[in-house]
């Protein structure tokens, strides 16, 4: 029998696992070589996710497993809401636990938070070549939206887009 998945918003004495989470997600799925990496110390700041938006977690057992960082439009976060949307960011689940269906469950809690305040849509950004997530959210109903695809300031790195109507 599989333990009950709670989903839950991040009290600040989580931030540290949250932000463990985070750095092992990414680096063991090989979207960054080293700790150090500016953008991933950035995305590891927990607290400036939580002043900004919505961090919630997905703990079993009384363990954290997963996080995601949700907003609405104008709430200082996000980067590619637009009016009557939500938007999430940082969907990350443990690299022991993955494919346990951590992730689709913060994507659901994500929706009906979304739904209860009257969005029509949520919106997400990945990386172009992010295999896990480019699998994940189609298969949750997901669209691409290349029309907003948009470009990591001072790169050529174009980050696609994903959007689903509720």
């Amino acid at each position: 029998m599989t333990a009950l998945l709670t989903i839950r918003d991040a009290l600040e004495s989580d931030y540290p696992e949250i932000a463990r989470i985070t750095r092992e997600a990414y680096l063991g799925a090989g979207y960054f070589e080293s700790h150090e990496h500016p953008y991933l110390r950035q995305v590891s700041d927990v607290a400036y996710r939580a002043a900004r938006g919505t961090v919630l977690v997905a703990e079993r057992d009384g363990r954290i497993i997963g996080s995601v960082t949700v907003m609405a439009h104008g709430d200082g976060f996000e980067q590619v809401a637009r009016e009557g949307e939500y938007e999430f960011r940082l969907l990350v689940v443990d690299p022991t636990v993955q494919r346990s269906g951590a992730g689709s469950a913060l994507v659901a809690e994500v929706e009906a938070r979304a739904r209860r305040a009257g969005a029509g849509a949520v919106v997400l950004t990945t990386g172009k070549d992010w295999e896990g997530p480019n699998a994940l959210y189609p298969r949750l109903g997901y669209e691409r939206a290349p029309e907003r695809d948009w470009p990591i300031p001072g790169t050529d790195i174009w980050l696609p887009v994903y959007r689903k109507v509720l």
